[in-house]
């Protein structure tokens, strides 16, 4: 049975906190792990949340900002100590190559894993598998950051009284979805298009094209909110969102389910961050996200 799930490891911006470990987020999307921005400590952030090195098959890191890329030296230390048997693919900013070698090489170990480096240095699609396309937006922070997204190919399902009509049934409904026709009837007579999952990561950014382009039609949006309104100001001057900036993307972008995090120490009371969300007008599903928490995927419309 296939697992959509985002997996929280840490949710903390800038420094760790007392309940909030650095960043860290595993995206399992049916077979496959992508762990995106793994700050310091996400090495055991991930045996808390009971995830091995071997779930994991890309390493998506937006910046090169400690509380984002800090962790990349155990992560892929232990990749290589539980000799993980299939490759792995890091994506990063190119203009951090030399911050992802000294992280990588941080200390003496045995490589036993091939880790294929795919740097980022444009817009536009990273990677194509059967079961979903990652893409890469610029966004808009003090040094160069990308956020991500995974769009999955639109679909067919087949509709119950449509083959009826056509007397299809059996192993005829089969054929005709490889086939795409059987005797006369083509697979759109009798099935509509199934729209594809979209998932997006949006991490330090002010608001810009990218973010808006990334979060458009997300079924599952992972979305920095690292400060109040009261403190816009101080979230433009360091490139960061609000919780209503947030919000607001996610209203305008029609997005189903909105995950905040990345929330700043000065901050006691997480349920305000909910709270302007919904003042800011969004009326989708919201989470504010706390370390190893499990958010699915929103099931098909």
């Amino acid at each position: 049975m296939s697992v959509r799930e985002l997996v929280v490891l840490g949710t903390a911006s800038q420094v760790p906190t007392r309940h909030r470990n650095h960043n860290g987020y595993l995206l399992r999307w049916d077979g496959e792990g992508i762990l995106f921005d793994p700050g310091e400590g996400t090495q055991r952030q991930m045996l808390r949340a009971g995830v091995a090195a071997h779930d994991l098959n890309r390493i998506c890191v937006t910046h090169f900002h400690g509380d984002h890329s800090l962790g990349l030296a155990g992560v892929i230390q232990r990749i290589n100590l539980d000799k993980v048997p299939h490759e792995i693919t890091a994506h990063y900013p190119r203009s951090g190559q030399r911050f992802f070698d000294r992280l990588r090489y941080a200390t003496a170990y045995r490589e036993t894993v091939e880790i294929t480096q795919a740097p980022v240095a444009s817009e536009g699609p990273l990677a194509r598998t059967g079961g979903y396309t990652l893409e890469a937006r610029k966004l808009s922070h003090p040094v160069e950051s990308y956020g991500y997204r995974l769009v999955e190919p639109d679909g067919r399902r087949m509709l119950p009284d449509r083959l009826a009509a056509h007397g299809i049934k059996g192993p005829d409904v089969g054929r005709i979805q490889r086939e795409g026709s059987l005797g006369g009837v083509t697979l759109e007579d009798v099935s509509e298009t199934r729209r594809g999952q979209r998932f997006a990561f949006v991490m330090d950014t002010r608001l810009c094209d990218g973010v808006y382009a990334l979060a458009e039609g997300c079924d599952l949006l992972v979305i920095e909110s690292t400060f109040l309104d009261e403190d816009e100001e101080l979230a433009v001057e360091h490139g960061h969102l609000t919780a209503a900036q947030a919000a607001r993307v996610a209203r305008d972008g029609g997005v189903r389910h909105l995950v905040l995090t990345h929330f700043s120490q000065r901050y006691t009371d997480p349920d305000e961050f909910e709270r302007q969300a919904r003042a800011a007008g969004y009326d989708g599903e919201l989470t504010v996200a706390h370390d190893l928490l499990r958010v699915p995927v929103p099931k098909r419309r």
